[in-house]
C-alpha cells in the first residue's frame, strides 16, 4: 500500500515513529525565540513533565534537555558524569553498549568493558567479580535494541548496590514504556529521547540526573556542547546555553500530554505488550520464530529470524510496497534477523494488517 493512500505507511522501525495528529500539528505552533519568556515556560514545563512520569521530585532530580538524537544524551551523560577518580564499568551485550565504550575511548575516560555476545543475558557473577575497588560507576543499556533484549536492571542493581556503586542507564529505547526504579536501582542518570516511547519528534533528547551527582562531578567538563552542568545551570535559571530546537520542543510537549492522558508509562507498556503479542502469535503461525523468548524481550521491539528462503531486502521491499517498514539486523545478525517495533501512533488493527502483508510477501 502506497504512502499516499488512505492509510499511511506504518513505521515498525525503532524510531522515528508514526506521529499522532496532535503531535504533528504541534509543530505548527508560532515561531519562538529561545531567549523569550514563552520559551522559558515551555522548557520548564517539559522538564517538570519528564520528572513526573516516574514521580521524581525536582529538588533531588533534574531533567536536562538537549537538541540532538538519543546518542547525544548518551554522550552527554557519560562525559559529564564519568568520575575523575576510578573507572566506569561498561556492560556490553549489543551495539549500544559497545557504543558507550566507543564514547569512553574517544574521550579517554577510564573504563573497563564487560563484554557479552549480542543478545546474551548479563552474567551477574562475572559482573560482581569485575567490581573491584577501582570501579566507581556501572553504565548499562536498559533495552538493547540490537536484539530486543530488556536487560535486567534489577539484578544488576542488586549486585552494584552491594558495593554502593551507582548506575548510568541508557534508557533511550525504554524510557516512557518500561519500569525504571530510579531510587531503588541507585541510578545516577538516565539518557533518553523524545522520538521513541514518548512518541515525539526526532531532535530533542534529555538526561534525567540526580542533582547531587551533577554537583559532585559537574566541574569535570570534557565537552563544550554536551556538558550537563552547563545546561542545568542555565535551565534552572530559565535559559539555555545554546539554541534549542523549538518546534521539536512543541511536539514533545504535546506528546507528553498524550502520554499522561493515556495513563503514563504503565499503560503504554500494556498497549505495546498487546500489539507485540499479536505480532509474535501471528508470525508464529507463519513459522517465523523470535530471536528471544518474550520474558527476555522488551515490550518495545522484538527480533525475528527471517523467513526461510527470503533475504532481508526482498522481505523489506515487499512489506514496504504494502505499507509497512521493518528494520534490519546489525552486524552479522543482518543476514539472519529482522526487527519489529510497536511504538508510535499505530493500532492493533495495523498489526493485523501487517501480518496479512507478511503472508502476502512470503507467499
Amino acid at each position: 500500500m502506497a504512502a499516499n493512500s488512505r492509510i499511511m505507511t506504518i513505521l515498525l522501525n525503532p524510531g522515528p515513529v508514526n506521529l499522532s495528529e496532535r503531535v504533528r500539528n504541534a509543530l505548527l505552533r508560532p515561531d519562538l525565540c529561545h531567549r523569550e519568556i514563552e520559551f522559558t515556560e515551555l522548557q520548564s514545563g517539559l522538564r517538570d513533565k519528564l520528572l513526573a512520569m516516574y514521580e521524581l521530585p525536582s529538588d533531588e532530580w533534574a531533567a536536562i534537555l538537549l537538541t540532538g538524537s538519543g546518542t547525544s544524551a548518551m554522550e552527554a551523560m557519560l562525559t559529564s558524569l564519568a568520575p575523575t577518580e576510578g573507572k566506569i564499568l561498561i556492560i556490553e551485550n549489543g551495539v549500544y553498549g559497545e557504543r558507550l565504550s566507543r564514547i569512553a575511548n574517544i574521550y579517554n575516560i577510564g573504563h573497563v568493558s564487560l563484554h557479552h555476545e549480542w543478545g546474551a543475558p548479563i552474567n551477574t557473577i562475572e559482573l560482581e567479580q569485575q567490581l573491584t575497588k577501582e570501579i566507581s560507576t556501572v553504565a548499562i543499556v536498559h533495552h538493547e535494541t540490537t536484539t530486543g533484549r530488556l536487560n535486567d536492571l534489577e539484578k544488576v542493581a542488586d549486585v552494584c548496590n552491594s558495593k554502593n556503586i551507582p548506575l548510568l542507564v541508557d534508557g533511550v529505547s525504554s524510557f516512557g514504556a518500561e519500569e525504571i526504579k530510579f531510587r531503588q536501582w541507585n541510578i545516577s542518570a538516565c539518557a533518553a529521547t523524545a522520538n521513541k516511547c514518548i512518541h515525539g519528534v526526532p531532535g530533542t533528547s534529555f538526561v534525567i540526573a540526580r542533582r547531587d551527582v551533577i554537583e559532585q562531578l559537574g566541574n569535570n567538563q570534557r565537552s563544550l556542547y554536551l556538558d550537563l552542568n552547563t545546561y542545568l545551570d542555565k535551565q534552572d535559571n530559565g535559559g539555555t546555553p545554546f539554541t534549542q530546537s523549538v518546534q521539536t520542543f512543541y511536539a514533545l510537549d504535546e506528546a507528553l500530554n498524550e502520554h499522561k492522558e493515556e495513563g503514563g508509562w504503565s499503560s503504554r507498556r500494556k498497549d505495546y505488550v498487546i500489539k507485540m503479542n499479536i505480532v509474535r502469535d501471528g508470525l508464529h503461525e507463519f513459522g517465523i520464530k523470535p530471536l528471544l523468548p518474550m520474558p527476555d524481550s522488551s515490550c518495545v521491539l522484538n527480533a525475528f529470524f527471517l523467513p526461510e528462503g527470503i533475504n532481508y531486502k526482498i522481505f523489506h521491499d515487499g512489506l514496504k510496497q504494502r505499507g509497512f517498514v521493518i528494520y534490519a539486523g546489525q552486524g552479522e545478525l543482518a543476514k539472519r534477523i529482522f526487527r519489529v517495533s510497536v511504538m508510535g501512533a499505530i493500532t492493533e488493527e495495523d498489526m493485523r494488517r501487517f501480518l496479512a502483508a507478511v503472508k502476502q510477501t512470503i507467499n
